[in-house]
Order: structure tokens, then C-alpha cells, then sequence
């Protein structure tokens, strides 16, 4: 299995995902936007996955990356590949696919719930709630066509499906303790005590089996993929 991450920024990596993707001897590439860049062939690829990051998917004028990050997504769901965003990756996919992308009413930063939008056919079902890592202030109208998969009280729309192989979600299942660490110490400064954003000390006191759970449901979202 050929899997290519996009990372925008160092302390936002793939966290749960990288030994799921070991168990199945997958073969890893990335593009690092960071670092000087080049996108591969979508041809040749069975897996994307779009990594979060702090900018924002209008940033085209400072970031022109994003205009070739975008067309990249566009041409590999034309060309049927796999596709997973997670936080900026599932915005990037709603701006690629057409979708307005805009400052959310509430910032999002913490552990809170979401809950399962009902659907009928073939797209992912999350559970009825589960609560999940978010570090968000913008958010996204869906992308046409997409099935609405999940909403929280802060955020309507929190995850979706375009057909069989693209998923975006607006919050992080791949977060382990060290990748939490990583982006308090790196974005500790945008823990500004409001509604939906969480403390710093609630944050780092939060038990490994939440961390367990939510990884274990990310393990399930890729599934549904490659088996897609």
C-alpha cells in the first residue's frame, strides 16, 4: 500500500496512524510544506492523508503551496484514490471540492463531545457520541454532495464523506499523548479561556485510555477506507 501524507507544519504528524500504517507494511512518502516540496502522481497511490495545521486554506497569497496542495486533493478523488483530511486537511478538501471555509462562531480547543448525524447508504457511522481531541477556529460548509457524518455543539459541521473514498474530519482521532504535547507547547497561546476552549492543565490531564479510544476509532475510519 503506497500512502502519502501532506504535513504543514513539523509537530502536526500522523500520531495513531503510523503504526496502523507499519501493521500493513505500507509504504510511507510525504510532502512537508515546511521543506522544499514536490507532490507525486496520484496514480501510483492508495492512500492520502491531509495533516492539520495552524494557517488557514485562504492563506493562497502567503502560502501559494495551497493553491497546488488543493488541485492535488481535487485530482485524486477525480482519479478514485483514498482520501482522509483531519482538521486544516478537511478544509482543505471542502475549498478544494468548491466548499467556503470561514472563522467558526466558537474556537474549538480541547476534549468535547460529538454526535453521530444519521444517514442511511454506505458512508462511515460514527457512534451515537464520542468525545474527541478538537483544535479548531475555522470551519466549512460541506462540499456538494457530501454526506454530514458528525456535529458538536460548537461546530455543525464536524465531519463528512464525498462518495466511497473521501473523508474529512474537523477534529484530530489520531492524537496521541506526545502529539498533545506538541501542539500545546507549539499553540499553547491560543488556550484563551472562552466556551469551548479548555485549559492547558485540563488538557495535559486528560487519561491515556481517552487517547486509546480515539485512536481506536481513527484505526476504524482508515479501515473504512481501504475498504471502500
Amino acid at each position: 500500500m503506497n500512502v502519502h501524507i501532506l504535513q504543514h507544519v513539523p509537530f502536526e504528524g500522523t500520531g495513531s496512524m503510523e503504526p496502523w500504517l507499519r501493521r500493513r507494511s505500507a509504504n510511507i512518502t510525504s510532502t512537508r510544506f515546511f521543506e522544499p516540496w514536490a507532490l507525486p502522481d496520484v496514480s501510483g497511490l492508495d492512500l492520502i492523508i491531509a495533516m492539520g495545521g495552524p494557517m488557514s486554506v485562504n492563506d493562497e497569497a502567503e502560502l501559494p503551496w495551497l493553491v497546488e496542495e488543493k488541485r492535488f486533493l481535487r485530482n485524486a478523488k477525480k482519479h478514485g484514490v483514498p482520501v482522509l483530511g483531519i482538521c486544516l486537511g478537511a478544509q482543505l478538501i471542502a475549498s478544494a471540492l468548491g466548499a467556503r471555509v470561514y472563522q467558526g462562531k466558537q474556537r474549538e480547543i480541547g476534549w468535547f463531545d460529538i454526535e453521530a448525524v444519521p444517514h442511511a447508504g454506505g458512508a462511515f457511522a460514527f457512534p451515537e457520541t464520542t468525545t474527541v481531541f478538537h483544535w479548531h477556529g475555522e470551519t466549512f460548509d460541506l462540499p456538494a454532495g457530501a454526506v454530514h457524518l458528525a456535529r458538536s455543539a460548537a461546530c455543525v459541521h464536524q465531519a463528512f464523506q464525498v462518495g466511497s473514498k473521501v473523508i474529512g474530519l474537523q477534529f484530530h482521532l489520531e492524537t496521541t499523548p506526545e502529539s498533545a504535547d506538541a501542539i500545546i507547547t507549539q499553540c499553547g497561546h491560543e488556550l484563551v479561556e472562552d466556551t469551548f476552549v479548555q485549559s492547558e492543565a485540563a488538557l495535559r490531564a486528560v487519561p491515556p485510555a481517552a487517547y486509546e479510544r480515539i485512536n481506536s476509532l481513527m484505526g476504524d475510519v482508515l479501515d473504512h477506507l481501504i475498504r471502500a
